[in-house]
């Protein structure tokens, strides 16, 4: 009675618990010093080159200027009566910031280092460089363009720091690196110059550094911009994660009466304060040893590169200080003693390190997360200092490296980029092998055989059904497969490819493999295939070997004149191919490159006229760069390549077939096709594109769509299309690439590939017989034998058509047939996967 009594006024004999009123006070607070390691992550940026492709040549950029510059000189001439006129400058802006904060630029610029002084003239070069402390931001001092294929070299390190919250572990987030094209308009007021308060933002180029390339990294990052402002930035990115202090924090931690005691909210709930004290301190630690674990990975990548770029460039660098003084391991096994046991579970069955290097290559002993652990809080704060002086020793001693290196490290850096492209690429890239076909069946058989084949031949096709959709499926399976594909590599990423992952094109590359000439007996189409191909890898080792040898002998006994004439299409204009000719001056910047302008508006006429046209203009230019490199020293070897475009490859091959061309035929080396028709308008299925060549050829005559269809003379084996395939305009290349796109409707697909369709191997038609003796022509010329192995490839590139919508472009093909014009990732693609191709 007496305990319910006594439960009944609040009195319990087994525990006084106090229940917490709205309006307690909390009990008093201690006040317990924290450890807190800060780190910063460390980007240098080294600008090297600006290099000029082809600013101001285009007629959009020109456009731009001058009304950008006219409503500038109009705003300024209120404001200065003397004012004469505007130059054309520009600078570089860089900035960086977190990939989970859009607008918050946080890397601070730290240090700038130039390295010497810019090679730019009194006229050429206008004040220094700058740091806005408003967005962090830096920019490279103002330089004038003033012709194309112009380097402006800067030769500038400039350091951004991006601190990282305390005790928060290594960074878990990706970094945005901002480039940015600026017009800087300086204006000339008698002799002083008067700069442009702010620049006017032109063009953006975004890489993302990935976590796992903040611990170390060294990497040439080439800036591009986009197609409408072709230039190279030649730049390099080296990162490191560095110790920036450790100092001790106060932090109030409640006061705790026992360790069973809780606290009850008025709600009710309890919160056990010992616990949620106890879990804050090992997340605390945990973070700590994560941080030291983040600073020792980072020694070892910074060392490991070190040492690799040294041997690389054969200056090795000199470490013995770091190796006698800085790395000691004993101080490591010091701070284990306390917890010798699990050190030597740790450690148990290795051998311990006899010097400071050998330590380093075991450095995984010291870095085991759970042995870390096993350290007091004093001994994590000791190695975290310790292995953050190291660090920076390191980090000095490469920047010091860098300095008198720099140009040999961006070479070596240069060329393992070039070298990862291919891998990093194959994303949107597939690869195939084929034999070429001995023997196309055509109507030169009897009448029997043309039912057997014509029984097989269906049968074939009801199985795979029409080759262009095939390739469409296929490209587009590809292009879904990568759009749930999780990129996370450890490479900086360009935003103009990764960005949109699935909005870059596929391109299927298929190596058709040399066979000998086509003969009646043997039709076998796949026969043989891996002995081919083990036959063109041993014939490839060996022309590589061969180049090697070659170029050994150029340089000793004179140099390559090496021209690429670029042939644009119907209507088209001679800078059409600007952006195929832009990446392939970034794979070889030495070729002098003819953009022809004979036939601009003259494409509507006969192509022989076209084709002696560009004869004509082909040798002017070649016997003019002769004499020039005659004159400079002694010319070793010409090689002349073509790319055309839609009719362009016609124009080509009819210039080549011109007897004023016979000379110059053996020094033909590579040969380009963007969607050409080889073998005319037979067989093309897209009824819209048929009805405006027949409207092109009723109502204005075009002499060059009536011998595209075959139509120019009653007697389809006197028509103009099929004696050109007799001519041998092809197999004097050393290599044909013949580009398609099954979504494209104005080409045909086969005759872009130049090989077979399912219309014509059905059609047993005088006709059917013309476009299989055109098409074993052809094939003939690519597979003669020449002194050197033959490349011979097919691509097809699939675009991602999705954002032009459905609109009248994308219904008659002609959206996939300009894009070869409008973009150049594509050409950016293949050059790098085949750069002796084009070099």
């Amino acid at each position: 009675m007496l305990r319910r009594l006594g439960w009944l006024i609040g009195l319990n004999n087994r525990g006084v618990q106090a229940k917490k009123l709205p309006d307690a006070k909390p009990p008093p607070a201690k006040v317990r010093p924290v450890v807190m390691l800060d780190t910063v992550q460390e980007i240098a940026i080294y600008i090297h080159r600006f290099h000029n492709l082809d600013l101001f040549q285009q007629g959009c950029e020109a456009l731009f200027f001058f009304f950008f510059f006219f409503f500038f000189f109009l705003n300024c001439a209120f404001r200065c009566s003397n004012v004469s006129f505007v130059l054309r400058w520009y600078q570089l802006k860089i900035t960086m910031r977190w990939d989970n904060d859009e607008h918050a630029s946080i890397g601070t610029p730290a240090r700038v280092m130039q390295y010497e002084a810019p090679n730019l003239g009194s006229d050429d070069g206008y004040g220094v460089w700058r740091i806005d402390d408003t967005d962090n931001s830096f920019a490279t001092p103002p330089f004038r363009i003033k012709y194309a294929r112009q380097d402006v070299l800067l030769s500038i390190m400039v350091a951004f720091d991006l601190p990282i919250t305390e005790n928060e572990g290594p960074p878990s987030s990706a970094v945005i690196l901002k480039f940015e094209l600026l017009y800087a308009p300086l204006l000339v007021d008698g002799s002083e110059f008067q700069a442009s308060p702010d620049g006017c933002p032109a063009a953006i180029h975004e890489f993302r550094i990935p976590p796992k390339a903040l611990l170390g990294l060294h990497s040439y990052c080439p800036v591009y911009f986009d197609a409408f402002h072709s230039v190279l930035v030649d730049v390099s990115v080296h990162i490191s994660l560095l110790k920036a202090s450790s100092h001790k924090a106060p932090v109030k931690v409640p006061s705790i009466p026992s360790a069973t005691s809780t606290t009850d909210d008025v709600a009710g709930e309890r919160i056990d304060e010992s616990t949620q004290a106890l879990d804050q301190g090992v997340s605390t630690d945990l973070k700590q040893v994560m941080l030291v674990k983040a600073l020792l990975d980072a020694r070892d990548t910074l060392l490991v590169e070190l040492q690799n770029l040294g041997n690389a460039i054969n200056q090795p660098v000199d470490l013995t200080e770091f190796t006698s003084t800085m790395n000691d391991i004993k101080l490591f096994d010091s701070f284990l003693r306390a917890n010798q046991a699990a050190a030597d579970a740790e450690v148990s069955g290795q051998g311990k390190a006899q010097n400071g290097l050998e330590g380093v290559n075991g450095r995984l002993d010291y870095r085991s997360e759970s042995l870390l652990q096993n350290l007091s809080k004093d001994d994590v704060v000791k190695m975290f200092n310790l292995s953050g002086d190291q660090l920076l020793y390191l980090w000095n001693t490469f920047l010091n490296f860098h300095r008198d290196n720099r140009t040999q490290i961006l070479q070596f850096l240069c060329d393992a980029w070039a070298k990862d492209r291919k891998a990093e690429w194959s994303i949107w890239m597939v690869y195939s092998k084929v034999e070429m076909p001995h023997h196309y069946i055509n109507g030169g058989f009897d009448e029997s055989s043309h039912h057997i084949v014509h029984k097989r031949g269906s049968n074939l096709w009801k199985l795979t059904d029409d080759p262009a959709q095939i390739a469409a499926m296929r490209a587009e399976l590809h292009r879904r497969s990568i759009a749930q594909m999780r990129i996370n590599n450890g490479s900086i990423q360009d935003m103009q490819v990764f960005g949109d992952p699935s909005g870059i094109p596929i391109v299927i590359i298929e190596r058709v493999m040399n066979a000998p000439r086509r003969t009646f007996s043997d039709n076998s189409y796949l026969r043989n295939l891996d002995i081919m191909g083990s036959a063109t890898s041993h014939i490839d080792h060996s022309s590589e070997a061969g180049k090697k040898l070659s170029s050994t002998n150029v340089a000793q006994n004179g140099c390559d004149l090496k021209i690429v004439v670029f042939v644009h299409g119907f209507q088209g204009h001679h800078l059409d191919l600007r952006l195929v000719r832009n990446q392939w001056l970034l794979i070889d910047s030495k070729i002098e490159v003819l953009m022809s302008e004979v036939n601009e508006q003259k494409t509507s006429g006969d192509f022989r006229e076209m084709g002696l046209r560009l004869a004509h203009e082909v040798i002017s230019f070649v016997k003019r760069k002769m004499d020039k490199a005659s004159r400079s020293g002694r010319l070793r070897d010409i090689k002349l390549s073509f790319v055309g475009h839609s009719i362009g490859n016609i124009i080509i091959r009819t210039a080549l077939a011109e007897g004023v061309m016979e000379p110059y035929l053996r020094f033909l080396y590579t040969y380009v096709s963007l969607s050409g028709p080889h073998l005319g308008y037979l067989y093309s299925s897209n009824s819209l594109f048929n009805s405006g060549l027949w409207l092109l050829k009723k109502l204005k005559g075009t002499q060059c769509i009536h011998q595209l269809t075959f139509t120019d003379d009653p007697d389809i084996r006197n028509t103009f299309l099929y004696k050109l395939c007799k001519q041998k305009t092809l197999e004097n290349f050393k290599h044909i690439l013949l580009l398609s796109s099954p979504q494209d409707g104005y080409v045909p697909y086969h005759s872009a590939r130049i090989e077979s369709c399912r219309a014509a191997s059905m059609d047993f038609s005088k006709r059917g017989k013309a476009f299989m003796e055109m098409l074993n022509e052809c094939l003939d010329q690519i597979r003669a034998p020449t002194s050197e192995h033959r490349v011979f490839i097919r691509c097809d590139v699939n675009f991602d058509t999705s954002s032009h919508g459905k609109n009248l472009n994308t219904i008659i093909g002609r959206a996939a047939h300009i894009e070869f014009l409008e973009s150049d990732i594509f050409a950016r693609f293949i050059m790098r996967s085949c750069p002796d191709l084009f070099k």
